[in-house]
């Protein structure tokens, strides 16, 4: 086998066992790889004893293959010793390059989110403990008595979870009933009761996606921005991943480019710093903006 292909295999592995899944075109995009290729290497990975998991239109590799055993059983941590690592690492300062490291590298292989419930409400910590191992194992389950704000009334719901989103406070489902994906809160469910039934709508499920300003939905808007030194400490202060899309565009200046599902956000950020800020791609986002300049004179005068 060519170095390069395995390198390319390497990369693709490390996607697939992050937190996060990815679509296919998401991992053609990081990878610089064809479609064919991703999936060529995903059946080799499913050949070769790695379990494939599909979520929607997203894959991963389940953490609990059984190469994966073997190879970190000298490394792994339970739950609670992770959860302990990462407090103690928070007692550090932001300032220090290796607790900042180490940070993002549990972050990557355990699902904090969910550890975290051991803080929460023990009626909440039941339900997003029901609700991840529903997403583990491909399981319906019944929302009791979950209160809805459209509607106005409570009632029992029967959906497949696969998504959390806002830092667990939604989840992301597919409503059997109305055949419809659907975003619930999970502090309006009452009670998790996972069924003896596996999904059965798989296909159908459609995962949203959320943005680096935390707002998520099914469209994405890619926009770039000129921002200066201000603007530009502000955003990695306040969203510290946007770091990595910065691209120095003279001594004060950078170019941000993001992709965002909503304006709303973004355009907080803009509206509070529009005097450092630029946009310099993105019509629709630039209406957004007017369309809000122009709302605001009405109000205001």
């Amino acid at each position: 086998m060519e170095l390069g292909t395995f390198e390319r295999q390497l990369r693709l592995m490390v996607l697939l066992t992050q937190n996060r899944a990815y679509t296919v075109d998401e991992l053609c995009r990081k990878l610089d790889m064809s479609r064919r290729t991703v999936y060529r290497y995903i059946e080799l990975f499913r050949d070769t004893g790695f379990v494939v998991k599909k979520q929607g239109d997203c894959y991963r590799l389940d953490k609990e293959s059984p190469f994966f055993r073997e190879i970190t059983q000298l490394v792994h941590f339970t739950d609670e010793e992770a959860l302990t690592l990462r407090y103690v690492l928070d007692t550090l300062s932001d300032t220090d390059v290796r607790a900042r490291q180490l940070r993002r590298k549990l972050e990557r292989i355990y699902d904090f989110g969910i550890l975290n419930v051991m803080d929460a409400d023990k009626g909440m910590a039941d339900n997003l403990q029901g609700l991840y191992e529903a997403m583990k194992q491909h399981r319906q389950v019944v929302l009791r008595d979950y209160s809805s704000a459209s509607s106005n009334r409570t009632s029992d719901r029967v959906v497949e979870p696969y998504m959390f989103l806002q830092n667990h406070n939604e989840v992301r489902c597919f409503e059997v009933r109305s055949r419809q994906n659907k975003t619930f809160k999970v502090s309006r469910i009452g009670r998790v009761e996972l069924l003896d039934l596996l999904w059965s709508h798989e296909e159908e499920h459609a995962p949203v996606f959320t943005d680096l300003f935390q707002f998520s939905g099914p469209e994405r808007h890619t926009v770039t921005l000129r921002i200066g030194r201000l603007a530009c400490n502000l955003l990695k202060e306040e969203y510290p991943r946007a770091g990595l899309a910065l691209v120095a565009d003279g001594p004060d200046h950078w170019l941000f480019t993001t992709e965002v599902c909503s304006f709303q956000g973004i355009g907080r950020f803009v509206w509070g710093l529009f005097e450092d800020i630029e946009v310099v791609d993105s019509p629709d986002f630039v209406q957004f903006l007017r369309e809000k300049a122009q709302n605001l004179t009405k109000k205001w005068g």
